[in-house]
Order: C-alpha cells, then structure tokens, then sequence
C-alpha cells in the first residue's frame, strides 16, 4: 500500500495506514490511498474506519464488491459524499494472480487468443473512489501505471526545473482522470506491433505463393479484438457518464474553484477522446482482419477462375483434334485420305494447323493472358 499526501508544491510518501486512524486531513491538501486488491479485501475494514474518520463517510457494500470484482466492467457511480468509477485498463502485462472474487488463479483462467501482442494486453478493472480531499485506487498487483505515476509524482516534487505549466494534480478527482489517461496511453503504445502482426497476416493472406494455414489464430486475434471493442465502449460510457455527472456538481463560488473546475472538464473531455482514438483504432483493425479475409477469398477465386479459363481453353484447343481422331478412327472402308501413303501427316498437318489457329484466336482474345501481379 502506498498513500501520498498532495499539495500544489510537494508530494509525500507513507506506508502506515493506522497513522491516519486518528488523524484529519490536512489543509489546502489531499490524500491518495493506493493498494491493491489483495490489500484492500484484507484491510477493508481498516480502511472504512479510515474513511469515517477523514471523510465522515465509508464505502457502501455494493461499491466495495466492486472494487473487489475483477470481473466488472467499466462504470461510473455516485453517492451524495463520493463518486466510484471503475476503468478496465489497457495494459501490457500478464493476467493478475489474485484470486478475489473468482476462486480460479490466473493460470487457470481462460487465456486470450490471437498474436502475442494481443495476449500480452490486460484488461483487469482498476476502481477508484473519489472523495473531495482523498482517492482511495484499487489496482492489480501488477499495475505498473500506478507505480510509474507514483514515481513520477514524487520526481516531479523533488525537481527543481519544472516545466512551463506543468503542476501537480489539484484534485483526487484530477489526480484521477490523470492515472486512466496514462493507462489509455498506455495501449497506444501498443498499436505499431498489434499494426504490423496484422500486416504481416494481410501480406500472407494476399501473397498467392504462400498457404496460410493459420486460421485458427486469426479467428482468436478478430475475436479478441472484438473483446477489446466491447471494453473500449464501456469505458467510454463509463467516462461519458464521469462528465455528465461533472455538469451536475455545485457551481464554483471562487476563480480558483472555477478554474479547477473548467480544468476537470478539459481533462475528461481529453481522457474521453484518447478512448475514442482507442476504439478507431481497435474497429480499423477488426475491420483490416475481416478485409483480408476477403480478399484472400477473392484472390483464391480468382486464382481459381484463372486455372479453369486455362483448363477451358486447353479442352477447347484439343476437342477438334480430337473430332478428327475420332473421324479417321471409323469403321469404314472407304474414308478419305486412308490408304494415301501421305494420308497420315496430311492429317496431322491438318490437326497443327487447326490447333495452332485455336491457340492464335484465344491469345487475341486474351482467354490465355495471365493477369498482371
């Protein structure tokens, strides 16, 4: 567990959960109770007495399976005193190892198909609990956004060089939206590999020269993007909800509040269009996966429709060679050109010449052209 004290000029770092049984919050400052889910089952009831005591109110018990459910999928819920908001993440990672609320490690978890790129993206729900001067975050036990925005927070306090208009999260609400945007980011780092092993799969598709045989494979990838768009959609819905609830709460009554207020929508706005680049995304490539499986079809068609114009024109050439055979091959005693002892190759002169005027007649109309690669 990690939980961080946040102001406008400095960040600090503690680890003693009873040190804030007894305490209050500080002024002009707010709390971030990080911990993950293992640590939150286990110290739920601390943590509701730590709650009561700095924010006069505690979870209620459908928000704490909640966040205890590994299972759910992104949403958004309010109370009078705090708002819930539940994110799947979009992480590159292994599935987390915890057993709350499924009874199954994650080994024996059904795996993801598709390309390694795919299988490597996590999708545990992250939960966060927004008070107005604490967020208490419950992440996997692998969540390395947290971490990685911890360290950054604590870097950024300690530097004595900070950016022009760069400032620590004024809010936990702020504090939040920050964390999902990293966590949004985080898979569009992803897309240049998901890009190119799709690629790959189109050129193999496309290429006559090569079998594809993994089908098996493509299926799982098309099926575990469609996953992935049902996830996206959700945490857009549960932001597009998150924004509506910000136009509900009370006006500002100073320029300060004001400001943090217009900033809060700006940043959810933000959150809510890097989503929607997420889900562009993911639909493009379901639909490249479903456009390339078209057109291997339609290459392996025409590929097909090539051999039998070609086995069409080779019948067609041979048929009246064929007629002729068959002509000189009756039963008759008296036939042409029978007993003439040139009979033979005139004969068969007539037959080259006839099957050299076939072959002449199908090359001008292109019947044996092979189409341009």
């Amino acid at each position: 567990m990690r939980i961080f004290t946040i102001n406008a000029t400095q960040v600090t770092e503690s680890s003693d959960l009873g040190a804030l049984t007894g305490a209050h919050l500080p002024q002009h400052a707010y709390l971030w109770i990080s911990c993950t889910r293992a640590e939150f089952d286990r110290l739920q009831s601390q943590i509701q007495t730590v709650l009561q005591t700095l924010c006069g109110v505690q979870l209620v018990d459908l928000h704490i399976s909640d966040l205890l459910n590994q299972q759910l999928p992104s949403h958004y819920d309010y109370t009078s005193q705090y708002d819930v908001l539940v994110f799947r993440r979009l992480a590159a990672g292994n599935a987390e190892g915890e057993t709350v609320q499924t009874g199954l490690p994650a080994h024996l978890l059904p795996a993801r198909g598709g390309p390694p790129v795919l299988r490597r993206i996590d999708t545990s729900p992250v939960g966060f609990a927004v008070f107005d001067q604490l967020l208490l975050s419950v992440h996997p036990s692998d969540c390395a956004v947290r971490d990685a925005y911890a360290d950054k927070l604590l870097q950024w306090a300690a530097s004595e060089s900070r950016a022009v208009g760069a400032r620590l999260p004024g809010t936990p609400a702020d504090l939040m939206l920050r964390i999902i945007n990293q966590m949004v980011d985080g898979y569009l780092g992803l897309r240049r590999q998901l890009t190119q092993q799709l690629d790959h799969w189109q050129t193999e598709l496309i290429n006559p020269k090569t079998r594809f045989n993994n089908w098996a494979a493509l299926l799982e990838a098309r099926l575990a993007l469609h996953h992935l768009d049902e996830i996206c959609e959700d945490q857009r819905s549960a932001m597009q909800d998150w924004i509506e609830a910000l136009k509900a709460w009370p006006a500002a009554d100073t320029p300060a509040a004001q400001r943090e207020s217009d900033l809060l929508q700006v940043r959810s706005r933000d959150v809510l269009e890097h989503i929607e680049r997420v889900v562009h995304h993911v639909r493009r490539l379901e639909q490249s996966a479903e456009t390339a499986v078209q057109m291997h079809f339609s290459a392996q068609s025409h590929r097909t429709n090539e051999i039998m114009r070609t086995l069409t024109v080779l019948t067609a050439i041979f048929l009246p060679l064929n007629l002729i055979a068959g002509i000189f091959g009756m039963n008759f005693e008296f036939i042409p050109l029978l007993h003439r002892s040139n009979g033979f190759w005139l004969a068969m002169s007539l037959m080259v010449l006839t099957a050299v005027g076939l072959v002449v007649f199908f090359w001008r109309k292109r019947y044996l052209e092979r189409s341009a690669r």
